[in-house]
């Protein structure tokens, strides 16, 4: 009879990370959101490099299915912001540009262009253009003179000199542009996409956030008063910080931990006919006063009220302001 050797059995320890899709995935009864803290540690794996691309697919596509909460955001924020080293730079408006625009021409381009022009100080970012059919900011930088900043001491020389800069998230922050780069492969957007709205990187004095789903806006007003930020939060056209002048807008704000909200009623008594293209010689024309278009300076001036309005004036002085700034711009482009 042939001895054979005794079967030894062991358990593989489980990943570190499983602990996290597990409280989402875990059934209608069973999953549950993340804590703050939960949140926190799940992102710093993250940006460590510590999860299983499997795991990050299945954490993201959870997340997305169960929509993420105020606490969670404000945890993953928490996370992202320990392990930045930006330098102390004076900065008056966050002002990220993520969603691209397929309806209209990015106005508020212009709109930050001309705050810019009178003293406000502007950080851009944005995320490449990860869906088809977009017309994305970074597309547009070159025609408008608007500086592509790929570092730090770029992004400091370019608020020195004309008040705004652009820098890519892949240049920040790495590990969040590949998270959003996976939107192709995941089929839908991830809460990595909402994550970098409420980041505000170099501590602006307000952040600007655009969340075109609705629902959204509130959550992302409660991360940014969680993490006691001033911020303004609205449904801006085609997911951008931009005013739309044919629709009502919601102002979901937060100031010092306290949350506000603000009615803003349509501009136009008409509703304006979408362009049948998007040209971007339009945006130069407008600005050099070359045409006249309603739509487009309902917009800005929107716009640049709304930014304003992020900064302290009433809405009658924003708009008041607003207006004399597009007035008294330096046209040349």
């Amino acid at each position: 009879m042939t001895d054979y050797p005794a079967l030894t059995l062991e358990t593989p320890a489980e990943h570190p990370f499983a602990q996290f899709v597990r409280i989402l995935g875990k059934g209608k009864r069973g999953a549950r959101n993340l804590t703050r803290e939960e949140a926190r540690e799940a992102m710093g794996l993250l940006l460590d490099d510590k999860v299983e691309d499997t795991q990050l697919g299945a954490f993201l596509m959870l997340l997305r299915h169960k929509e993420e909460s105020a606490e969670e955001m404000a945890g993953f924020t928490e996370a992202l912001r320990e392990r930045l080293s930006p330098p102390a730079l004076a900065v008056d408006l966050d002002w990220p540009t993520y969603a691209g625009k397929k309806r209209h021409l990015p106005w508020y381009l212009l709109a930050a262009k001309c705050l810019a022009q009178n003293g406000v100080r502007i950080f851009m970012h944005g995320g490449g253009a990860h869906t088809a059919g977009r017309l994305y900011s970074e597309q547009l930088l070159e025609t408008l003179n608007i500086p592509l900043c790929r570092n730090w001491q770029q992004v400091d020389a370019a608020l020195d000199q004309g008040g705004l800069a652009f820098m890519p998230l892949v240049d920040w922050a790495p590990q969040l542009q590949r998270m959003i780069d996976l939107r192709n492969t995941l089929g839908l957007r991830s809460p990595i996409h909402s994550l970098a709205r409420i980041l505000n990187p170099l501590g602006a004095h307000c952040g600007l956030q655009s969340i075109f789903h609705p629902g959204y806006q509130a959550v992302h007003r409660d991360a940014s008063g969680l993490l006691g930020d001033t911020a303004i939060v609205i449904k801006g056209d085609g997911g951008e910080i931009e005013i739309n002048p044919d629709a009502d807008s919601h102002l979901y704000g937060t100031t010092g931990g306290e949350s506000w909200d603000e009615e803003w009623p349509q501009r136009s008594t008409q509703r304006h006919v979408k362009p049948a293209s998007l040209d971007p010689e339009h945006l130069k024309a407008v600005w050099r006063g070359d045409v006249v278009d309603s739509y487009p300076q309902m917009a800005l001036i929107s716009t640049m009220a709304l930014a304003l309005r992020g900064l302290g004036q009433t809405r009658e002085q924003a708009f008041e302001t607003a207006q004399q700034y597009w007035d008294a711009r330096d046209r040349s482009i």
